[in-house]
């Protein structure tokens, strides 16, 4: 079939691969911002720092803190997907896809569904930040000029 731009064929290993890769970059930026707010701050960093939703707390200075690094791996995150996907209309699945496995990895490691309004709420702001800063990214780079002519040479058409 031709006559599509950039025509993808179906990847289960590719897609898996790229799942993992985000998944792996969401934690060790989480993990570097988290480290690097607690070291400003002097808080002691454990995974229900992570992973329990009950320590996200906006009313406490220290679950300020926490929210703070969400959002800032939000934008970390955005260069992920830019770096690994490099597709514009992937963004959104693969945001999701990060989203649904830390909401299931939140859910076993603690033993119970995120209950918390301020949680989902922290969640849901840093997807849409992750989400359209991605896509921003990608789609700069898909947009971007194609060069044509280098090296003055005469082309014959």
């Amino acid at each position: 079939m031709g006559g599509h731009f950039r025509h993808t064929k179906w990847d289960p290993f590719l897609i898996i691969s790229q799942i993992v890769c985000l998944q792996a970059l969401y934690y060790l930026g989480l993990g570097i911002w988290l480290i690097l707010m607690n070291f400003i701050t002097g808080d002691l960093l454990s995974s229900d720092t992570v992973f329990n939703y009950q320590v996200l707390n906006l009313s406490e200075g220290h679950g300020r803190i926490i929210s703070t690094a969400y959002v800032l791996n939000a934008l970390f995150s955005a260069l992920a997907l830019w770096w690994v996907v490099q597709r514009t209309k992937l963004c959104l699945d693969f945001s999701c896809t990060t989203l649904l496995y830390h909401v299931l990895l939140c859910w076993a490691v603690s033993g119970r569904w995120p209950a918390s309004a301020t949680w989902w709420l922290v969640q849901v702001v840093c997807l849409g930040l992750a989400c359209v800063g991605g896509e921003f990214l990608c789609m700069r780079t898909e947009l971007a000029a194609i060069p044509v002519g280098l090296g003055g040479g005469r082309v014959d058409l």
